[in-house]
């Protein structure tokens, strides 16, 4: 089944590729790779959450965090199919690099990231198996819970 095929059965559409917050382009080719810059949890360019992520008060909740990880690597394949001429140009997911903001006590990491990894799995089945990152920090750009990177190799014109 095609990558745009599993997205319709799942309802999913693909967002437009989120205009970057700094002085990089969203994704750029080199060989039969694309890379993408860090994504974030942006729809219609406004985060969906903000804080870091944890079980205190005033803190982005662990399973809100992985749905923020869910609509960054959407974003992120937004902007390889936007490089490599279409959702359906991906041959293999490689990597993804997942940066989750939170407290110096939370460990968590990779759960908030299997939000992302989950759903490359149900849209690209085999394709999707990758090698990934999850690494936590004191805060990302414009206060977001949670970014991802994503390396994708595409068909070569």
């Amino acid at each position: 089944m095609t990558a745009s095929a599993r997205l319709a059965e799942l309802g999913i559409t693909l967002p437009n590729v989120a205009t970057p917050v700094g002085a990089y382009v969203p994704a750029l080719s080199h060989g039969d790779l694309v890379y993408t810059s860090g994504q974030l949890p942006m729809v219609d360019g406004s985060l969906v959450a903000t804080g870091l992520v944890g079980d205190g008060a005033g803190q982005v909740s662990p399973s809100r965090a992985a749905e923020c990880a869910e609509i960054a690597i959407l974003n992120a394949l937004a902007a390889v199919a936007d490089v490599a001429g279409g959702i359906d140009q991906i041959t293999q997911i490689v990597k993804i690099t997942g940066f989750v903001a939170a407290p110096a006590t939370f460990t968590g990491h990779p759960a908030i990231i299997n939000g992302a990894s989950n759903l490359i799995g149900e849209i690209f089945g085999d394709r999707g198996q990758h090698v990934r990152s999850a690494v936590g920090v004191a805060s990302l750009p414009l206060g977001a819970p949670v970014e991802i990177e994503l390396v994708a190799q595409v068909h070569q014109a």
